[in-house]
């Protein structure tokens, strides 16, 4: 029985996209705030930042510049608010990837600032989402935090991402493709009728990156690209955010969650670790639930990630070299109560989740 009342932070309350969304932002940006906290923290993007902050002077802002963000967690989160706090900033400009993209959102929420999100890469949908991850000061993952909006105003602007490598947009293709194969499972038998328009958004986001993935990536100047980077970065937010806690991640998630626990898969951004993820869970519907499109999905997914170079087994996670102690850690957290993992109809122990991570990638790419 659908509950009777539910309360769902959806979208942010504006989004600019396309070529030029940020300098057509800027008026917007400074009615929301005119000292805002300007936060980043990839030495790749050092000079887009400072050009980001020549742009807010010169609309009337006076941003504050810090670079202090090592991960989202809360020994670099509890100096920052205290940054942000002493030099009176009145809203968060984040500005880069996912995890900064989460520090913002998560520092702005702590301090009732307006919260502004500027994705630098296709890589995920942080900058839509009113959820936040975090993790230990080394990159493992601890849990996530629900806030209670999504960002006040997004900004996708082409001409910034793509400058990304092309490895962040495949990264955002598993990490997206992963909304059909988790909401799918996660809404169960719901009859909320949003829940069941989230799903087959999922599905169509699938098909479209299916279909004009490994083109977007052979051109980024093309249309493809732009379809496939707004479905990445606002589309999978769009899903989850109508879809509510009963269209969210399910085991593809926990694995990443998992994989993090180990130094050695830190190199992987967030979207690589999830869409072996997706693998997993496949194998697992497959083999303990007795899925049979389960097993055609992934004989389906295998190929197309192995052609966008995303890592399809253990050895290009780097973990060729880890202990099965190791492995019994990733599948332990994974495990653990309360994880997303069990969203899954059926039962999953560790060693169950160990087969999987081993049996998942085994068989060869179908000529």
């Amino acid at each position: 029985m659908t509950d009777p009342l539910q309360t769902q932070a959806i979208a942010p309350a504006l989004v600019f996209r396309g070529e030029g969304a940020w300098p057509q932002a800027l008026p917007r940006i400074v009615a929301l705030g005119r000292t805002p906290l300007l936060l980043g923290r990839s030495a790749s993007t050092f000079g887009l930042r400072q050009q980001l902050a020549v742009d807010l002077e010169q609309a009337g802002a006076r941003p504050v510049a810090s670079q202090a963000l090592r991960d989202c967690c809360e020994e670099d989160l509890g100096p920052l608010a205290r940054e942000a706090v002493a030099a009176g900033c009145d809203a968060v400009i984040a500005t880069g990837g996912g995890k900064v993209l989460d520090a913002g959102k998560l520092l702005a929420h702590r301090l009732g600032l307006a919260c502004i999100t500027v994705p630098t890469s296709a890589a995920t949908c942080a900058g839509w989402t009113a959820l936040a991850n975090l993790y230990t000061p080394d990159g493992a993952f601890l849990g996530d935090v629900a806030l209670d909006r999504c960002p006040d105003l997004l900004v996708f602007d082409h001409a910034l991402v793509r400058q990304a490598p092309s490895r962040t947009l495949a990264s955002g293709i598993a990490d997206a493709v992963a909304k059909w194969y988790e909401a799918s499972v996660s809404s169960g038998s719901s009859g909320d009728g949003l829940v069941q328009q989230a799903v087959q958004m999922a599905r169509l986001l699938r098909d479209l990156l299916l279909l004009e993935g490994e083109a977007a990536l052979a051109d980024p100047h093309g249309e493809a690209w732009v379809r496939v980077a707004e479905g990445c970065a606002l589309t999978a937010g769009l899903i989850g955010g109508i879809g509510g806690a009963r269209c969210r991640t399910v085991a593809a998630h926990a694995v990443h969650n998992g994989l993090t626990q180990l130094a050695a898969t830190h190199g992987c951004l967030h979207g690589e670790k999830v869409g072996f993820g997706v693998l997993v869970q496949l194998w697992l519907e497959e083999q303990l639930a007795g899925n049979r499109l389960a097993a055609q999905a992934r004989r389906q997914l295998l190929p197309f990630f192995r052609r966008l170079g995303l890592p399809t087994d253990l050895e290009a996670l780097g973990l060729a070299g880890a202990s099965l102690d190791q492995l019994r850690q990733v599948c332990r957290f994974a495990c653990r109560e309360g994880s997303d993992l069990h969203r899954l109809p059926f039962a999953v122990a560790p060693e169950d989740l160990l087969a999987a991570m081993v049996g998942a990638t085994a068989e060869r790419q179908q000529a």
